[in-house]
């Protein structure tokens, strides 16, 4: 029955706003630590989270309180996005690629949350971006990569349905991630409980090998562990960073 709902754009933005009457959050608990982080950190009351879906995005439990700007290339998403959000809220159609992140700098004087999900440049739209100095870093890790230091190859055209068959193939590992931030005076200051999802202060401090955990969503899905999953995609390219 859900699924004909979706098809139908009334029936599918009618479901919705039910659920955001319920209230949206990301897959487990990233609205809760957003929420402690940002309170922590004294951040601006501002956010930027590129890669969303309508009524699961990780800046959700912002809404209201925060002035926010979400950004994704599904022409679809963007318009149930626009329909059933508030309008407070700016919402813009792109494609990002490393030689149109420009405006995102110019989007608020001070950058409270800085959220990253695109299953692709994770690691480089990261490295593009974190000279704008948000208080909180929120941004998607591959648990398949395991301990390793290593980001896909970026690809301006990056999809990761069509790099492999798994889906598996995308982003950078947890270690990657915590090696750039470090590099630029953050730490890891907490991981979702469902996995993949990382968030760097300036002053975490959790160790990234301890912190890291499997996707729970992935390994339901699929019913294969992470080394299985490093198993059917580590033949791909990789950048050692």
């Amino acid at each position: 029955m859900l699924k004909i709902i979706k098809k139908i754009t009334p029936l599918r933005r009618a479901y919705y706003r039910s659920m955001i009457a319920k209230g949206i959050g990301g897959q487990s608990d990233e609205g809760q630590i957003l929420m402690r982080l940002a309170k922590e950190t004294g951040a601006p009351k501002t956010f930027i989270e590129f890669g969303f879906h309508p009524i699961q995005f990780n800046c959700a439990a912002l809404i209201g309180s925060f002035q926010g700007l979400l950004i994704d290339g599904n022409s679809r998403q963007i318009a149930d996005a626009r329909a059933v959000l508030p309008a407070s809220i700016r919402i813009e159609e792109r494609f990002l690629d490393l030689n149109n992140l420009d405006f995102i700098r110019t989007a608020f004087p001070k950058l409270g949350v800085l959220s990253i999900d695109i299953d692709g440049n994770d690691y480089w739209f990261l490295e593009k971006l974190l000279d704008i100095e948000p208080s909180v870093i929120s941004i998607e890790y591959n648990p398949s990569f395991l301990d390793r230091s290593i980001s896909t190859v970026y690809d301006p055209a990056f999809d990761r349905t069509k790099k492999h068959a798994s889906g598996w193939y995308h982003g950078a590992s947890l270690a990657a991630l915590a090696k750039l931030c470090g590099a630029h005076g953050y730490g890891l200051a907490a991981v979702s409980d469902g996995g993949i999802n990382a968030f760097f202060t300036k002053t975490g401090s959790l160790d990234p090998k301890a912190a890291w955990k499997p996707s729970v969503l992935r390994g339901k899905w699929s019913d294969t562990t992470p080394e299985q999953q490093w198993d059917a995609v580590k033949h791909m390219p990789f950048v050692q960073v």
